[in-house]
């Protein structure tokens, strides 16, 4: 057996750590970036572009196979266990594209037999004929963004759908056969009250998702509203919005499993959980990223070429640039995903994932429970609740 060449001592736990072959791979899970919107939304740092009359359907369908296919050497003979459309917004496609490209993914990489595969859709694009065919493909979770119900939160947010359309938007999803779908929600919106957010929320559970996706607005540079920034709510409001939220969602059955992540027993969203707990992801299609291990114990972050016009040059590479990960940048990477989850994770898995010793966190854990951010529980890595609110204080423990 080949092992990794060890690179600068870690110094968490105060010896040097050698670094060993994976014991096992991780699950593997795929993500393929559809980058066209209606309209970009002032508040969106995602690699989104408006999109002409005409999408080039055709033409990205047998570019994401092509990128798939310099990239299925990192498959190492696994199963995908999912499958994630993300974007953009892959609902502008039309079924018989997607039809096809998951068709020649799965002739590529075999499909696990409970594999998960999402597709993220905005209201304003939401027709039931083709609602109906994508749940005929195979495809079986929406990720459905309505960020609010409200006309004027919605102008603010630059969205192309109103609160009716995000009612019916759920209605069709479950007449099209999707009795598995999260919504996306936003709160802290421009001049937004306790009592506003909660109505939101209410909403949106009257609605019966399986899961949801609850997240405070930020303004994030290279958008418009960090450019023009709105009037946000005061952080004593904010506050409120939190804690009258969380216990909202309590209330209605829907636990909290990650920072912004709430879901109904069974329901948690698994391509993501495999992101958290330090599983592997292709990443296709245009500014994807992904995350390969290798049997030798590399793990490499990858990243496409953003731009979809260079995408979709035949005279271009798929691929922007990867990166082999250092012994010494595993602890925080590890850390950066599993310390999201609420429950933390079991503490054998940062051996499994990493090929470190869990000894090489000693010194970091320590001081992190010391500060009160940290659990005392050696069986597991997690954050406390407080540790969850200042997660990147937390995470400066265990950088070197």
């Amino acid at each position: 057996m080949s092992h990794a060449p060890s690179a600068s001592p870690l110094i968490l736990g105060g010896a040097p750590t050698p670094r060993a072959a994976l014991p096992q791979l991780p699950p593997l899970a795929l993500y393929i970036h559809i980058p066209w919107c209606v309209r970009k939304c002032p508040y969106c740092d995602f690699n989104s572009h408006a999109a002409s009359p005409t999408l080039p359907e055709e033409e990205y369908v047998d570019a994401l196979l092509a990128d798939l296919d310099l990239d299925l050497h990192a498959a190492h003979g696994r199963k995908l266990s999912s499958i994630f459309f993300g974007g953009g917004t892959p609902s502008l496609f039309s079924a018989q594209a997607l039809g096809r490209l998951l068709k020649g993914v799965e002739q590529r990489i075999a499909f696990a037999g409970d594999i998960e595969i999402t597709l993220e859709a905005n209201p304003g694009t939401f027709e039931q004929e083709k609602f109906t065919a994508y749940r005929a493909l195979g495809i079986n979770r929406l990720s459905i963004g309505i960020q609010s119900f409200q006309e004027q939160k919605l102008k603010a947010l630059g969205r192309i759908h109103n609160g009716d359309e995000a009612v019916r938007a759920a209605g069709m999803a479950r007449q099209a056969g999707f009795d598995n779908f999260n919504l996306d929600l936003m709160h802290g919106l421009p001049d937004q009250s306790l009592d506003d957010a909660l109505s939101d929320l209410r909403q949106a559970i009257a609605m019966k998702p399986t899961h949801l996706s609850w997240y405070q607005l930020t303004l994030e540079p290279n958008t418009v509203f960090w450019n023009q920034p709105p009037v946000l709510p005061e952080d004593d409001t904010l506050w409120d919005i939190q804690e009258a939220g969380q216990a909202l969602l309590a209330e209605h059955g829907y636990a909290q499993y990650e920072v912004s992540a709430y879901a109904q027993p069974g329901r948690a969203a698994r391509h993501n959980l495999n992101y958290w707990s330090f599983g592997d992801f292709i990443g296709i299609g245009a500014g994807a990223h992904g995350k390969l291990s290798h049997p030798d114990g590399r793990i490499q972050r990858t990243w496409k070429t953003r731009l979809p016009k260079d995408y979709l040059n035949p005279a271009k590479p798929f691929k922007a640039g990867e990166k082999t990960l250092a012994n010494e940048e595993l602890p925080f990477e590890f850390l950066m995903n599993a310390l999201r989850l609420t429950d933390g994770v079991d503490a054998a898995l940062f051996a499994q994932r990493t090929g470190l010793d869990l000894a090489s966190l000693a010194e970091g854990r320590r001081q992190a429970e010391q500060s009160g951010l940290l659990q005392v529980e050696p069986s597991r890595l997690a954050a406390t609740a407080r540790g969850q609110l200042f997660l990147n204080d937390l995470l400066q423990y265990f950088l070197i």
